[in-house]
């Protein structure tokens, strides 16, 4: 497997796993803490992005802050959705009982997911994610809730940005929940604690 990463067995064998996706400039450590706040019996697998700029991992290449390598975000979409594949059998993994948590990069890799392959996630915690496209047919997400975290003063992430891609995947199917929080870009304590309540209601039940 091609993807640099961490892969830690859960005690309890029917959680989701969860794929932790960090952003720009983390690696694979960086969002296990939050693993064990939102379920802390899942079997998690946590990945590092394959791309460098300036020395920093990210998922996917960009030409500005904002403006993403669309090409480069197809092809690093297709190795992440390969690379679940193959976890799935390697580590005895239900393919498709894969949560994905992903925070600004992380986020924008995961929701490509969603917006390049049909149930390639039984769910998706976004923590202020940008729209991976536009101008592209969706496939059918009507089985999957996603939670999108969101800062009504985020530079980076627009409001107008999260409005629009909550319309996207609402349009798609998906069952969407957007929690706001009067900060910018960084990931808010509140934020997560929301995000575990949220999942608890849509998996522990």
């Amino acid at each position: 497997m091609n993807l640099k990463h961490i892969f830690r067995k859960g005690t309890e064998t029917e959680a989701p796993t969860l794929l932790l996706l960090h952003g720009t400039g983390g690696d694979e450590n960086n969002l296990l803490p939050l693993a064990d706040r939102i379920y802390p019996g899942a079997s998690v697998l946590s990945v590092r992005g394959n791309v460098l700029e300036n020395g920093m991992p990210r998922f996917f290449k960009r030409l500005a802050e904002g403006v993403f390598d669309e090409e480069d975000l197809v092809y690093r979409t297709q190795e992440l959705h390969e690379f679940l594949d193959q976890a799935a059998v390697t580590y005895q993994i239900d393919r498709d009982n894969i949560v994905a948590v992903g925070y600004s990069n992380g986020a924008n890799i995961a929701g490509s997911l969603l917006f390049h392959y049909p149930n390639p996630l039984k769910g998706a915690i976004l923590y202020h994610p940008m729209v991976p496209r536009r101008g592209i047919a969706l496939p059918d997400m009507s089985a999957i809730p996603v939670f999108i975290g969101a800062g009504t003063n985020d530079p980076i992430c627009t409001a107008q940005e999260t409005e629009e891609l909550n319309q996207l995947l609402t349009e798609a199917g998906a069952d969407v929940t957007v929690h706001w929080d009067s900060y910018g870009h960084q990931l808010t304590v509140k934020e997560v604690e929301a995000s575990a309540a949220w999942f608890t209601e849509k998996f522990r039940k």
